[in-house]
């Protein structure tokens, strides 16, 4: 193999993680007082990370400070929420002039119209709805297509993550043991959701035209939607293969079953008009959240003039009590209209495309193999010789080398979501090159230290090792 032991990775991310501790005693004096009251001593679950949550204190522009005072450049960002930036100063003034003029009616004001009318515009469909977050988006796709079609069925891709409601919770963080044949993936449900409801899911890979035609072809006149992620992003980034959503959009028309795009983590990020016009296929239904409201909790959905008439008629009744709240509306418009505009895309994709650049030379340079992606605020680099094209092959990819390298980042002032196997960023409009090259300088620091553990690189990364 040409390696050494796994325990010299194991030394290496040891030493990290006690970096890690003995930087934030005051973070873990906070995480324990947590415990008493809180599940996990966190408000997420996916807040949990090792060794310890971290604790923030306040964010400003493209950083934020822990509870002890350690700066971090931020391309954590709320998992991809603030490409704004915090305390962007367009989203403070509208939310500021907003909250003094009451903050709930459950009645819509006019902001609402704006950012509606712009979404449209963007995403090209032209009927909008809005809810309070990405798992209510996707929920609402679930119940619009089986409203509409009367059918039980709806299509995901196998790994993909679409929220935390029944009808989702369906072939997802498994490891490859558990996930059952390719050709006829394994439907369990996630923790707390009965197993009617997964049986009412099909499950195929991504990029794999041949799968969702064999499904629709078998399970015809019973298939009510089908919906995905136009990138996959649970597993890196994984790009759509030329032509497979253009393929996507005929099966799915062949079969008169309807296709939402989960642009959650897309939406307003990869794109102006997310993957959606990145890409140039529209689907029926556009579920967004997350970058739309500026790090306000929000929520939204798009469709065309048929999906949409169903709720104008009463066939599906789309409701929430926080829907379109005054002041999410508020923080939306000025993210669309003021912050978010085409030459920030510009600036940030060339800025991302720096730092892959950067990151994927020092890592060669240790011989460590590499791909990545960048689009718009979104990037990433992962620690493999070989490109995953959907989800089996990325849970191939080493766990143990990308905690090492959010380990490595973080204690040197970079700040990544934990526990991101391909580590992914999101940008945001006032990071600067200086915060790219100290990403990159992170990559290269980390494959200094890890260098000794390789070498013949592409066989350690290829057959699974360090997992």
């Amino acid at each position: 193999m040409g390696i050494t032991t796994s325990s010299s990775l194991d030394d290496l991310i040891r030493a990290e993680e006690a970096r890690f501790e003995a930087r934030m005693p005051r973070t873990a004096a906070m995480w324990a007082r947590a415990q008493q009251s809180m599940p996990g001593g966190v408000c997420s679950s996916w807040a949990s990370s090792r060794p310890l949550p971290v604790w923030v204190s306040h964010g400003k522009g493209g950083h934020v400070w822990d509870v002890d005072g350690n700066e971090y450049v931020d391309v954590h960002a709320g998992y991809g929420v603030n490409v704004v930036g915090h305390a962007n100063p367009a989203v403070v003034r509208a939310v500021q002039e907003r909250v003094e003029l009451g903050t709930h009616f459950a009645q819509p004001t006019e902001d609402a119209i704006v950012v509606a009318e712009n979404l449209a515009e963007r995403f090209g469909l032209p009927k909008w709805r809005f809810n309070n977050s990405g798992s209510e988006s996707t929920m609402d796709a679930f119940h619009l297509m089986r409203a509409i079609t009367g059918r039980p069925l709806v299509v995901k891709i196998e790994g993909s993550y679409h929220g935390h409601h029944d009808a989702a919770m369906v072939s997802i963080f498994r490891s490859l043991d558990a996930l059952g044949p390719a050709d006829d993936p394994a439907r369990v449900p996630g923790p707390g959701v009965p197993q009617g409801m997964a049986d009412l899911v099909r499950i195929v890979p991504f990029n794999d035209l041949a799968a969702l035609d064999r499904v629709l072809t078998e399970r015809r006149g019973q298939v009510a939607g089908m919906i995905l992620e136009p990138m996959l992003m649970n597993a890196g980034i994984i790009p759509p293969l030329p032509g497979y959503l253009e393929g996507v959009r005929e099966l799915t028309r062949t079969h008169g079953v309807l296709l939402a795009f989960d642009e959650v983590k897309t939406g307003l990020v990869v794109h102006p008009g997310g993957a959606t016009k990145l890409f140039g296929v529209t689907p029926d239904i556009v579920c967004l959240a997350k970058a739309l409201g500026g790090g306000v909790p929000c929520g939204a959905i798009g469709g065309t003039e048929e999906v949409m008439g169903a709720i104008t008629d009463g066939t599906y009744d789309q409701i929430g009590t926080f829907n379109g709240n005054p002041l999410t509306m508020a923080a939306a418009r000025a993210t669309l209209t003021e912050v978010l505009t085409p030459e920030q895309y510009d600036r940030a994709e060339a800025l991302g495309r720096r730092m892959l650049a950067d990151s994927q030379a020092a890592l060669t340079a240790h011989g460590i193999p590499s791909y990545g992606m960048v689009h718009g605020f979104k990037g990433s680099v992962v620690f493999s010789d070989r490109p995953a094209t959907n989800y089996r092959e990325f849970l191939a990819i080493s766990t143990a080398f990308s905690h090492l390298h959010f380990l490595v980042q973080f204690n040197n002032g970079v700040f990544l979501p934990p526990w991101g196997k391909s580590e992914s960023w999101t940008l945001s409009v006032a990071h600067t090159s200086d915060d790219g090259a100290l990403y990159a300088a992170n990559v290269e620091r980390m494959a200094a230290m890890a260098a000794h553990l390789v070498t013949r690189a592409s066989a350690l990364f290829a057959d699974g090792s360090f997992n």
